[in-house]
Parts: C-alpha cells; sequence; structure tokens
C-alpha cells in the first residue's frame, strides 16, 4: 500500500478510541447505579480494562488483518469457535443501530416538545439507518474527521455536564447523597448486573487495531492511541457518572433521557437553547458511534464470511473492496428491530434493545483472553512488535480475572434469581438465548465447510 494512502495518524487513532469506546448515551444507564458506580469504574479499569487493552494491542499489532477477535479467537480454538465470536460480534451491532435508532427519535421529540405519529417516528428511525449505513460504505480515513469532530463534541459534553455537577453539587447540593455508605458496592444480583454496563462502556479498542492497514506505523500508533485513549476516557466517564449523580435522583433516572434531563436539571431547568445545542450535539454523536464501529464489525464480519464461518452474503463486497454485503446487512435487520419496536411491551424501548445489543457484544469478547495465552503458546517465535510484560501468574491474571468477571456479568444482567427480577430480566434472556440460538445454527454450517487457508501476513517493522 503506497504512503499516499496512510492517511491514519496517531491523533486521529487517540480521536478514534475515544469516539469509539466513550459512548454518551450509555452514561446514564451507569449511572443508574448509583454512587457504588464509582467503586465499580475504579474496579474495573484495573480488573478488565487494563488487561483488555494491553492484550488487544498486543494481537492487534502481532496478527495484521482486518479479521480482528474473530481472527484471534480462530486461530487459537478453531473455526467453530470463531464462528460463534463473529456472529455475536456482528449482531450486536444491527441491535445497536435499530435502539439508537429509537433513542434518536426520542431526543427529537424531547427537543421538539411534541410526539410524532407513530408512522413518521418509523420514517425517521429508518432514515437515520440508511443514512449511517451509506455513510458507512467509506474507508476510515476517508470519513475520520466525522469521528475526530465526534469526539471533541463528546469530551465537551462530558466535561460540561461533569463541570456543572461541580458547580451545583457546591452552590445547591446534590440530587443523590454523597455519603461514604453510599460507596459501597451492592452484591445482590440486582446490583451486580449493573456492571456489565460499565463494562459495555469499556470495549471498542479492538476496532482501532483493524485500521492498522491506514497507518504509517501501526506497530508505535496502535498501543499509544489506546494507553492514551484509555486515560482520556476513563476521566470522562467518571466525570460524567459525578454530573449525572448530582442532577437526578437515581430511582428516576431514565435510560434514553439521562443526558439531557441531567443537563435540563443542572442548568435549574431552563436550559433553552443551551440544551437545544447539547440534544443535536448528542444526536450527531449517535451516528458518529455507529460510524467509528461500523467498519471494522463489517469487516470483521465479511472477513469471517470469506472463510464460511459466516453467511456467504456478508463476504461481499464492493468495487473498492468493502464489506457492502455486511454493511447493507445491518441496515436490514436495523430496520425490522425499529417495525417490531412499537410492539414491544416496555416502557423503555431504547433500553430494551440496547439491553440485548450490550449481551450479546460482551459474549463475544469471552474468549478473547483465553486466545490470548494460547496465541502465545502457540506461535511463541513470532514477532510481537508490542508485547504485553510479566511472568506465569500475572499473564494468568490478566487472562482469567476479565474473562471472569465478563461471565459473572452476563449472569448476573439476563437469569433472575428471584421473582421480582423476572419481568426486567426475562424478556433479555429470552432474547440472548435466541441469539445464542442462531449462533449455534452458523457455527454448526461453519464447521462443515472448509474455509480459505490463508492468513493475513504478520505487521514488520516500518510498514
Amino acid at each position: 500500500m503506497s504512503t499516499k494512502v496512510k492517511k491514519f495518524r496517531l491523533f486521529d487513532a487517540v480521536l478514534a478510541a475515544v469516539c469509539i469506546v466513550l459512548v454518551v448515551e450509555s452514561s446514564a444507564p451507569a449511572a443508574a447505579i448509583g454512587n457504588a458506580q464509582f467503586f465499580w469504574w475504579i474496579f474495573l479499569l484495573i480488573g478488565f480494562f487494563l488487561p483488555y487493552g494491553l492484550i488487544s494491542a498486543e494481537l492487534g499489532t502481532t496478527y495484521e488483518g482486518e479479521g480482528g477477535i474473530y481472527d484471534w479467537v480462530e486461530r487459537a480454538f478453531g473455526k467453530r469457535w470463531g464462528s460463534r465470536v463473529a456472529w455475536y460480534y456482528y449482531i450486536n451491532f444491527s441491535l445497536w443501530m435499530g435502539s439508537l435508532a429509537v433513542l434518536f427519535t426520542d431526543i427529537i421529540s424531547v427537543l421538539t416538545g411534541r410526539d410524532f405519529p407513530l408512522l413518521l417516528t418509523v420514517l425517521l428511525q429508518l432514515a437515520f439507518i440508511w443514512i449511517v449505513v451509506i455513510m458507512s460504505n467509506y474507508k476510515i480515513s476517508e470519513s475520520k474527521w466525522i469521528l475526530n469532530i465526534a469526539a471533541i463534541l463528546k469530551a465537551f459534553l462530558m466535561l460540561t455536564i461533569g463541570g456543572l455537577g461541580i458547580y451545583v453539587a457546591i452552590t445547591r447540593g446534590s440530587a443523590n447523597a454523597f455519603t461514604p455508605a453510599s460507596f459501597l458496592p451492592s452484591f445482590t444480583s440486582g446490583g451486580l448486573s449493573y456492571i456489565s454496563v460499565i463494562m459495555f462502556n469499556f470495549l471498542g479498542f479492538e476496532v482501532v487495531t483493524t485500521f492498522a492497514s491506514e497507518m504509517q506505523n501501526p506497530n508505535r500508533e496502535i498501543p499509544r492511541a489506546i494507553v492514551l485513549g484509555g486515560l482520556i476516557i476513563a476521566f470522562f466517564y467518571l466525570l460524567s457518572a459525578f454530573g449525572i449523580g448530582v442532577a437526578v435522583p437515581t430511582d428516576e433516572l431514565s435510560a434514553s433521557g439521562g443526558i439531557l434531563d441531567s443537563f435540563n436539571l443542572l442548568l435549574g431547568g431552563n436550559g433553552g437553547v443551551f440544551l437545544t445545542v447539547v440534544g443535536l450535539i448528542f444526536l450527531y454523536t449517535l451516528v458518529a458511534n455507529l460510524l467509528s464501529w461500523s467498519l471494522g464489525v463489517n469487516n470483521v464480519a465479511c472477513y469471517a464470511a470469506e472463510r464460511n464461518a459466516l453467511p456467504a452474503f456478508l463476504g461481499k463486497r464492493d468495487a473498492r473492496g468493502l464489506p457492502l454485503g455486511a454493511n447493507l446487512t445491518n441496515g436490514f435487520i436495523a430496520s425490522a428491530v425499529v417495525l417490531i419496536a412499537p410492539f414491544i411491551p416496555s416502557e423503555d424501548v431504547f433500553w430494551s434493545f440496547f439491553a440485548l445489543n450490550m449481551i450479546t457484544l460482551l459474549l463475544s469478547y469471552v474468549l478473547l483472553f483465553p486466545a490470548f495465552l494460547r496465541l502465545r503458546r502457540m506461535d511463541p517465535d513470532i514477532e510481537r512488535p508490542f508485547r504485553v510484560g510479566g511472568g506465569k501468574i500475572r499473564l494468568y491474571l490478566m487472562t482469567y480475572v476479565p474473562m471472569v468477571l465478563l461471565i459473572l456479568a452476563i449472569f448476573f444482567s439476563i437469569i433472575p434469581l428471584n421473582g421480582a427480577e423476572i419481568p426486567d430480566k426475562m424478556p433479555l434472556l429470552i432474547g440472548t438465548l435466541i441469539a445464542v440460538l442462531a449462533g449455534e445454527i452458523i457455527a454448526a454450517g461453519a464447521a462443515g465447510k472448509k474455509g480459505r487457508q490463508n492468513r493475513p501476513r504478520h505487521i514488520t517493522e516500518g510498514e
């Protein structure tokens, strides 16, 4: 590839990491945990995020190509497991797109102060989906300005809500009591189910590794982007969590409207023009969120389909080599989601689909960690431009602690452990089981097919 094409720099990679991982719309669901969220943020930053970021950096700079997490798991554990991972990783994006389309019209209704007829609402949601699909059919280097602007705007939202929270806490007091006891975590099933939201907010750094072919020096830029981006993201999440906690009582916080509600309350209920500007920025970030993930997710799906690990139509590429089949299928699945949304018996349709998207994404990461350890054993002599340091015990801890945390987060999120949890968790459990069953059918079909044997080459210094 010529140097002219490699336009994705470290600065762009850091901003892309911020845009990919910093998901503004999930700040409110995380804040619903209450003050105990600060314990979980810090605990999961150390126990999950740091190992995950370092492992992603090693795997992404050692095994170049568009396969990403699918390729790593397939190398380590075989085609059937690779197929499962690729499916979960792909379907979560379609569900996410549908949930954000629902959130898009919810925000417009809040900004305009009116409820739209059902037909117009669905048409606006479909327009949102297909605009994203069209914009997703470009290389990351061609649309990086969208991600760069979005990263700056997300930082603005997080800094503003955090700054307002500090000011209001000092001058008017907080909606939630900040007592020492309130920061202690709840180890009930309900309290533990929330850690999946924070884990979801940490995911996405491996998407940056799929941009390696468009970077001048991916061996240096990817690890640096992960470290710098991770520090920035953790700071912003904690700051916004504080602002939301000051603004809205935890038991009154809405998953879909929590951000705008928080801004309005922090401004004394008189947001006016500023609240409208915040809402428009929020709408822009929804589109940018999807664009930042789309090429990475679609490339993984296309790469897997070309190796018969996913249905063949997902492997279709356009004349420029971009994953057209996966991109269009995203649009069709997300469109189906918004078409059935009006029939979902839920007070918060956005959260119903967002939660399912969150669980399927978490499922796709479970084997990432043991795959790292297994590939160390399988390929001991491969050059690793970035290598996670430490002895055997440290590597085992970095592998199995985050893996166990993932499994526990999924379990407590979908399994009702008492009668009171059945109404909230049963729909999510059923949706998860359907997604798993579909994945098993696809994996069984993949196991019976012979995929491509060629592998992407490893990254070498200076490429």
